[in-house]
């Protein structure tokens, strides 16, 4: 196995890495809209999608893949009334490679955020 890390996302806030490598798969840890920084996104849906997807980029590419490979993502949200703009977000990311995803709604997510990411993609 193989820890990632990138200085471009948010480093992890508890014990636990951005991301794991196995043999050839990543596993990225769930990204929320916090910016490389640490600062939280503190705009409505779209605005925290983005930021999530920012921080996806940087840790596939520092595990050497991309949103072109990965496999499935894993989405939760606070508030399923919101799914369609989260799909508008989305479907600016993966337009033409379509993933397998799950979605779910949950109680609540670290520091409060709208949404959390994760996902599983092939490294190159």
């Amino acid at each position: 196995m193989n820890v990632v890390q990138s200085n471009q996302a948010p480093a992890a806030i508890g014990p636990y890495s951005q991301g794991i490598i196995v043999n050839n798969l990543f596993y990225s840890s769930g990204q929320i809209p916090l910016t490389a920084e640490g600062n939280m996104v503190v705009g409505d849906i779209k605005e925290q999608t983005h930021q999530v997807f920012a921080n996806l980029k940087a840790v596939l590419a520092a595990a050497g893949a991309s949103l072109e490979t990965v496999v499935k993502t894993t989405v939760f949200i606070k508030n399923m009334d919101e799914f369609a703009l989260v799909n508008e977000v989305y479907g600016e990311y993966f337009s033409v490679h379509k993933p397998a995803r799950s979605c779910v709604e949950v109680a609540r997510l670290p520091k409060d955020a709208l949404i959390e990411i994760e996902v599983v993609a092939l490294v190159k």
